[in-house]
């Protein structure tokens, strides 16, 4: 079970931000996370970070994961991270999909919890929203 230390399922909302189209790899993931004991709420396709950002809160999710296929996850991710803040949500975000190796650490330094590529397994799909939702809040100069 993907419990947090309440005893309840880590809730995770799942989202495409901006007009990608390409939904097959998020859909995958949140059946991975679901059959894993995760709750998932879908968001779905052409959100926004401000969206994303109201979702969560209204939802109580633990980690937003956002799927990225259109080559804006340098501009897009750090949006979701920042609405989330403006939203007063401490909010962990996992970013999936086609991230070149030297954006990763451009990503983890704008407040971005974990980046997963392709090929990426359940197993490690499942371990790092685990760990994305255990860390621990970021502070204020974070």
């Amino acid at each position: 079970m993907a419990g947090d230390t309440t005893g309840r399922p880590l809730r995770v909302l799942m989202a495409k931000v901006g007009l990608d189209g390409h939904d097959r790899g998020l859909r995958v993931v949140a059946r991975i996370l679901r059959d894993a004991g995760f709750e998932v709420v879908y968001a779905g396709l052409r959100q926004s970070p401000e969206t994303i950002a109201a979702m969560s809160a209204q939802e109580d999710v633990d980690v937003v994961g956002v799927s990225m296929h259109n080559g804006a996850h340098l501009t897009l991710a750090p949006a979701v991270v920042g609405a989330l803040k403006a939203a007063g949500l401490d909010t962990p975000v996992v970013i999936g999909g086609i991230v070149p190796p030297d954006d990763v650490a451009i990503l983890l330094d704008e407040g971005v919890a974990a980046v997963l590529g392709p090929g990426a397994s359940n197993d490690e799909v499942v371990a790092t929203v685990r760990a994305a939702a255990a860390r621990p809040p970021l502070g204020p100069s974070d």
